[in-house]
């Protein structure tokens, strides 16, 4: 008998675990509560361990038609401008590990993997659809929405971001914490830029207290840039997309070189959010229990310090396909699909907390970390661990 899965949740996470599930044999409802399919953000960031599990999808054409390739990493001073270290991607990358590294705006890759899922006649989309709550037992779970609908499934994967309904009755835990952190968005074209502010490579800009990144995505022509600085905002968290004022940041960024000056101030509109997480995992408990698993944000949501968001998402995803192949009872599927991913989940949570704290370093330990960049800067930039991918 075919498997029959619930995903809650239409963002990069839950198409991607759509499009995984129905590779894998299963019948598909997908709950979105938006009315439409849309991602709000600006740019994300795909390392190659990410980028290969795309084109093993199928997806490396469409992936090479909205996405940009930059050749390096390079890492500055925010104060003076000056080059830390560098990291060359490009053919380095592919002749590494197997795949390049890409930057991609979050709208195009939601619609590279809606696209995918859209062919894929087992899997149902239903637009509108709020999970209100669930019930699991031996034979199967059932999937409540508040619009009235109630579903059937062998399983549940709660793909429905950082404030999860389905981890919250899962689990049962705290809300996300905050961090502390403050990030400005912006997409700009790159042909209303003067020349010089122009970049097709991933420029990280650091300086105490706070650091910026940019990178090109749409094939170059845009520029996605991110501001992050230490702080707090007043409001509801669950409503991250706050309108900005950008004067607040080019006042965070007043003792800065002047490029970073000049690139900051080109740019008129920004979105403001603060930025939230949980701690790293501690077990296979947290990403699974019976019948119900998680999967990205709604398992491991982590700070943008490794761009591994999106990236830990599709892993999740691959994986959870390589385990629904197998002829083996539900339970058991979802158990050794955490197993498989927590341990590594956990890591990337704990390497992105440490990296903004070394980001935003001051005093004597600015200065080591810049010593450390200049002199060994590749190997410091490098994560081989991360880049082979899961099963290296």
């Amino acid at each position: 008998m075919n498997k029959q899965i619930v995903i809650a949740g239409g963002g990069i996470g839950g198409l991607a675990a759509a499009l995984a599930c129905a590779n894998a044999g299963a019948q598909v409802q997908l709950l979105e509560r938006a009315s439409a399919f849309g991602e709000v953000g600006a740019g994300i960031q795909l390392g190659p361990n990410v980028v290969k599990e795309l084109v093993g999808w199928g997806l490396e054409s469409a992936l090479r038609q909205v996405a940009a390739f930059p050749l390096a990493l390079h890492v500055r001073s925010a104060s003076t401008g000056a080059e830390l270290g560098c990291l060359p991607l490009g053919e380095r990358t592919q002749e590494l590990y197997g795949a390049p590294y890409a930057t991609i705006h979050r709208t195009d890759m939601q619609q590279l993997l809606l696209d995918a899922v859209k062919q894929r006649p087992q899997v149902n989309l239903q637009l509108g659809q709020r999970v209100s709550a669930f019930k699991q037992d031996d034979a199967g779970v059932q999937v409540c929405t508040h619009e009235g609908l109630t579903l059937v499934a062998q399983a549940l994967v709660g793909a429905d971001g950082l404030w999860s309904v389905v981890r919250q009755q899962l689990l049962n835990d705290a809300a996300p914490r905050v961090s502390g952190h403050l990030a400005y968005r912006a997409m700009v074209r790159q042909d209303s830029l003067p020349e010089r502010l122009r970049s097709q490579v991933v420029t990280a800009w650091l300086g105490p207290r706070l650091h910026l990144v940019q990178y090109p995505v749409r094939r170059g022509d845009w520029l996605n840039v991110v501001g992050i600085i230490q702080g707090v905002v007043g409001g509801e968290l669950d409503n991250w997309d706050h309108s900005a004022n950008a004067g607040d940041l080019r006042k965070a960024l007043a003792a800065t070189c002047s490029p970073l000056q000049d690139l900051v101030g080109a740019i008129e509109q920004w979105r403001l959010w603060p930025l939230c997480d949980r701690p790293p995992m501690r077990g296979a408990h947290e990403q699974a229990r019976g019948r119900v698993a998680l999967l990205g944000d709604a398992a491991h949501p982590m700070r943008p310090y490794m761009a591994q968001g999106a990236g830990m998402a599709i892993e999740d995803a691959v994986c959870l396909q390589q385990e629904l192949s197998r002829d083996v009872p539900m339970a058991q599927v979802l158990h050794s699909y955490a197993q498989r991913r927590w341990q590594r989940n956990a890591r990337v949570q704990a390497r992105s907390i440490r990296n903004g704290e070394i980001f935003h370093v001051t005093g004597p330990m600015r200065w080591g970390r810049d010593l450390a960049m200049r002199s060994l800067g590749e190997k410091l930039l490098d994560v081989p661990w991360l880049y082979r991918g899961p099963d290296a």
